[in-house]
């Protein structure tokens, strides 16, 4: 595969962050995905992310699976680690970069193909661990790359560009999340960038697998009548469940809201995520109500976006796992490999 790197032209007026770099800093190479896809769309959200925290490019590790979406890192950060997965194995990668190097901030990008079904098994062991990562799933309800088959994310009764109507019941990607007891589930539109940013600043920063699931349409197999996963379909059963800012530690938080309850959520760095209830009473936090009201608005034929369920008190895998805060990598060789002699201490205690 060719890759045909964008052009960086000095223009003036062009605004740098924190660390004095500019957005075309966290740029990747031109895309080569169909014109229109929303893939691209999540990819710019991700470079305006990336860029707002003014987090270093070579700080950040990006992993995907096989699919449209996992070709898009290399469409952002083109400072950045990166590794290409084989198909659906994309947490197996994050967890062992994860447990070499702690430091590294990771961001995983995944489809619904990808995730949910030959990767579904993998998907569900790094909610379990808490793996501390971004994990976006760009969900279109087709398998793009090989001519748009309906993926396990497809709406039963959905029909597809060929006129075959779905006979399957779906996966819900955020239920799935929630009810395996994940500690942050997000979903959101490619055509609501604000929304879209703001979520993918929020699950960076938190520390656990945050789940985010992005309906993506795919332009050329599946934005049509009929498609519950299309432009049109979507806007017009779009149902944001709350308003969600987030906060970083250095800003000075001045919010206020004139209508219905909000409450803030500390993450570990400092930064808050404050979350603004929706006239229904929606509390993001209570986990057996999230899930009923899902469950209701998936029965009206609701897209319901925003963040859906967040709990920053569940420990992510190093304290889990109780591992040396000093990563992997910069360990001595005498403290990973202690010897014969404990060895043979840590057999004999499992006689």
């Amino acid at each position: 595969m060719s890759f045909i790197k964008k052009p960086k032209i000095d223009l003036p007026g062009q605004l740098a962050n924190k660390i004095g770099l500019l957005k075309r800093d966290y740029e990747g190479v031109l895309s080569t995905l169909c014109a229109g896809c929303g893939h691209d769309s999540i990819t710019a959200a991700i470079v305006q992310a990336f860029w707002e925290l003014s987090i270093p490019p070579e700080q950040v590790i990006k992993l995907s699976g096989i699919g449209c979406s996992s070709k898009t890192p290399a469409y952002f950060l083109s400072g950045a680690h990166g590794f290409n997965s084989v198909h659906g194995r994309m947490p197996s990668v994050a967890t062992g970069a994860q447990a070499g190097n702690r430091d590294l901030i990771c961001i995983g990008v995944s489809g619904d193909g990808d995730s949910l079904s030959i990767g579904f098994g993998q998907f569900g062991h790094a909610v379990r661990r808490n793996l501390n990562m971004l994990y976006i799933i760009e969900n279109n309800g087709v398998y793009g790359l090989t001519k748009g088959q309906f993926s396990a994310a497809a709406d039963k009764g959905s029909k597809s560009k060929r006129g075959d109507i779905n006979q399957w019941k779906n996966i819900d990607a955020v239920s799935t999340a929630i009810s395996m007891g994940s500690s942050f589930v997000a979903r959101s539109f490619s055509g609501d960038r604000e929304q879209l940013v703001t979520l993918i600043k929020a699950g960076i920063m938190h520390p656990g697998c945050a789940i985010l699931d992005v309906v993506s349409p795919c332009v050329t197999f599946n934005n049509h009548v009929g498609s519950t996963k299309s432009y049109t379909y979507t806007r017009d059963h779009y149902h944001p469940a709350g308003q969600t800012d987030f906060i970083p530690p250095t800003s000075e938080i001045m919010v206020s809201y004139a209508e219905g309850d909000s409450t803030v959520v500390e993450l570990h760095d400092g930064s808050k995520l404050l979350l603004k209830k929706a006239g229904s009473g929606y509390d993001a936090t209570d986990r057996s109500r999230v899930m009923r009201y899902l469950e209701q608005q998936r029965a009206r034929g609701e897209v319901v976006t925003g963040l859906l369920f967040i709990n920053a008190e569940l420990p992510e895998m190093h304290r889990i796992y109780r591992t040396s805060e000093t990563p992997m990598k910069d360990l001595d060789f005498e403290k990973l490999n202690p010897g014969s002699e404990a060895l043979q201490k840590l057999q004999a205690g499992m006689r």
